[in-house]
């Protein structure tokens, strides 16, 4: 009897596990990224360590914004801006309103290989000389002494004067942010205004910052202007919201608005609008007290009736 062959191997791999991950490595001399195990093995969402590898892997000066992330990945904006709150969040990244030597605002990004690092102690070696510029410190509270330097006087160093001159200028760069926004407000419809901000009676969750209603503003001006009430336009925002609304609401508004509706088709024959019947007032009968509509108080017709049987009886 011929003994039984197996091509099975007679025992393991000394050290190979049973199970898991086998890692081949390949050592890496060009085109790679280093992130922190903190970063790569954070718990949570996928698509946020893989928007945070993914900016880690880019040079300095590329654009981050959320419109040129959505280009590069499949998931959409709501993902994406999510990914990048909670990368906000955990100190990964950081976003600051800066004023350029033109007098524009504009958005800065900072990503952070560990969270609460700091961009003047530790700048980016790949950003040469002709690099973008440094960015500024974080202010620091005055202290109440230092104020005595407002007023110049014939004894204060030169020093004190260039600091009196400082503090307006930095307080000017700070005002015209939330003043832009009132600006943005008062200038928007009031009626859509209104609208916008009587949501959140309805809905707690639909609040909306003063920039965010002169964004939204425009499109319900359209959607009254095409002849819908406010009561009709509040219906449609806040009509089967998602129970766990884990985004600004401003998003989801706009995408409810950004399609215009058709306005009203006059009728044919007739250049005017139609002319909507006078709805009479509810008077109670001064005889049963039943109610009805009446232009003045008077008896119902059901008691004029009885009235005029008995008369004629």
């Amino acid at each position: 009897m011929a003994d039984s062959q197996s091509n099975a191997r007679l025992r393991a791999d000394a050290g190979a596990p049973t199970s898991g991950v086998i890692h081949v490595r390949t050592r890496l001399t060009a085109e790679f990224t280093v992130i922190s195990n903190a970063l790569a093995q954070r718990r949570g969402s996928a698509v946020t360590v893989g928007v945070a590898t993914y900016i880690s892997s880019l040079p300095t000066g590329t654009l981050v914004s959320i419109t040129a992330l959505c280009e590069h990945f499949d998931e959409g904006e709501i993902l994406i801006s999510r990914a990048l709150r909670e990368l906000e969040a955990a100190g990964y990244l950081e976003r600051r309103r800066e004023r350029t030597p033109a007098g524009k605002i504009r958005t800065r990004t900072y990503f952070y290989d560990i969270p609460g690092g700091d961009p003047d102690l530790n700048p980016d070696p790949d950003s040469g000389p002709d690099g973008p510029p440094e960015p500024p410190r974080p202010r620091r509270p005055r202290k109440k002494p230092a104020t005595a330097a407002v007023v110049p006087t014939s004894s204060s160093p030169p020093v004190a004067a260039e600091e009196t001159v400082a503090a307006p200028v930095q307080a000017e760069a700070e005002a015209p942010i939330p003043l832009a926004a009132a600006e943005a407000t008062a200038t928007a419809d009031p009626r859509a205004i209104a609208v916008l901000a009587a949501l959140r009676r309805v809905d707690p969750r639909l609040v909306v910052s003063e920039r965010e209603a002169a964004r939204l503003a425009p499109a319900v001006t359209r959607w009254l202007a095409a002849g819908f009430l406010p009561t009709q336009i509040t219906d449609h925002l806040t009509a089967r919201l998602p129970n766990n609304l884990l985004v600004r609401p401003a998003g989801i508004l706009a995408y409810r608005l950004k399609e215009t509706p058709l306005p009203l088709p006059t009728p044919a024959g007739s250049a005017e609008p139609p002319v909507r019947p006078t709805v009479v007032d509810m008077r109670n009968c001064d005889g049963c007290d039943r109610g009805f509509r009446s232009a003045e108080h008077s008896r119902c017709r059901d008691c004029r009736s009885g009235d005029h049987l008995r008369a004629a009886g």
